[in-house]
């Protein structure tokens, strides 16, 4: 079992989160339990899944749980695109934001295909 603190993609979805609980602090308050509360839930739910899987005493398990990390990821496009198309955004946050989730989205992905590689050659 490994530090999840010391991961790097960890470390990028944490500051990710960071940024959205920020930046979502100036959504219309009539979507403070609407697109507020579940582009924070989404984006929690990346570095919290990543630390949950590195808990977990096989590679293959740790892989399913960095999966369910970039399906948050994904979700967490999804909304931002929603937010900027609403306006909630300007247009530079929505960069930001969004090449930040693509830069933890391909962490993720080399991760778990190291993981699968690494289990596929074991016994």
């Amino acid at each position: 079992m490994q530090d999840f603190r010391n991961i790097q993609a960890w470390q990028k979805a944490h500051e990710l989160t960071l940024k959205i609980y920020k930046t979502t602090k100036a959504f219309p308050k009539d979507e403070r339990y609407g697109l507020t509360s579940q582009i924070r839930r989404a984006a929690l739910s990346i570095p919290c899944n990543i630390a949950e899987g590195c808990a977990r005493s096989t590679d293959a398990d740790f892989a399913r749980f960095l999966d369910i990390a970039i399906g948050s990821a994904s979700e967490v496009e999804c909304q931002l695109l929603l937010a900027k198309d609403l306006e909630y955004l300007k247009k530079t946050e929505s960069d930001e934001l969004l090449e930040q989730v693509m830069r933890v989205k391909r962490m993720l992905a080399k991760f778990i295909a190291t993981l699968r590689k690494k289990t596929a050659k074991s016994p």
